[in-house]
């Protein structure tokens, strides 16, 4: 088991009553701890979460993915299509992308991470590629001043770098400060063999990744060839037709695992079901 594998271990919150055996000090080296370490309680919607950890997330997220949302309803309905494909086997490092910006791609990959987790079995480890306007470390309530670049420009040790989220099962690795050349990061040999370790350590662990918007940089279409499968995000009233379908053809409809309408418009049979009244948006306060 190396570095990697222990520093995923160790970013998972643990259980109460949980044994944990720690591996030989060479070859672990500790991660952070929270800031200002709080209780640990057990909550409505299933988390276990303490004072620095959940209640640190933005707003949109702690209600997006609480039980009786809606959106945490669509969001599982896409986890069990990922864990039961029609063929194959289930997609183990993923893509989240947007064919352009403001698609709200961040927030539903951060829901979707949060969504693996919550289940029986599964873990999830996210990863901030869009090195120009990261997003995921916010969400989260996590500092982005190291991550991803550090590795990728510096060969930093993911060990110092995969964060708690606060959720157990759910780690993340930021970020970090924007680079002055994210596209030859990201298409580099270092990125690909980092999934590669990634994706192969554990059965159980889902890697996803937040990718920039395929029109606004360059190396998306470089990521999306080393990965298992790529969500689609499409907002009401963000990208058209023309552009999701260059999209889709750039990538292969056989990459593409799953898609996700973001923050549409209800109508009156919708809006009566989720008893929100009549064009209530689907997910109002969700994305910005």
């Amino acid at each position: 088991m190396g570095k990697l594998s222990k520093a995923l271990e160790k970013a998972q919150p643990a259980e109460e009553n949980a044994t944990v055996t720690p591996g030989p000090s060479s070859e672990t080296q500790p991660i952070p701890p929270p800031s200002h370490p709080g209780p640990v309680r057990a909550s409505g919607n299933g988390f276990r979460n303490g004072t620095d950890n959940i209640n640190r997330w933005d707003e949109r997220l702690r209600k997006t993915t609480a039980a009786s949302s809606p959106v945490a309803e669509s969001l599982r309905r896409l986890r069990t299509a990922i864990l039961h494909p029609a063929e194959g086997p289930p997609p183990k490092s993923i893509l989240v992308l947007s064919a352009t910006v403001g698609e709200g791609k961040s927030s539903i990959c951060a829901n979707l991470g949060v969504a693996i987790a919550q289940g029986m079995e599964q873990h999830a480890l996210l990863v901030d590629c869009d090195l120009r306007r990261p997003t995921l470390s916010a969400l989260f309530g996590i500092p982005n001043d190291s991550g991803l670049v550090d590795h990728l420009q510096h060969g930093t040790d993911l060990t110092q770098l995969i964060r708690k989220s606060g959720l157990p099962k759910l780690s993340l690795i930021p970020s970090g400060q924007p680079p002055e050349n994210p596209s030859e990061l990201l298409g580099s040999q270092t990125m690909t063999r980092m999934i590669d370790e990634m994706t192969s350590r554990y059965p159980d662990r889902f890697i996803l990744l937040d990718s920039p918007p395929m029109q606004a940089a360059s190396e998306t279409a470089v990521l999306a060839k080393h990965v298992d499968g790529v969500v689609l995000v499409v907002r009401w009233s963000g990208a058209d037709r023309i552009q999701v379908k260059e999209l889709v053809d750039t990538l292969g409809k056989n990459k593409i695992i799953g898609t996700v309408f973001n923050a549409y418009e209800e109508n009156v049979l919708g809006a009566r079901f989720h008893k929100k009244g009549y064009y209530g948006y689907y997910s109002k306060g969700y994305s910005k």
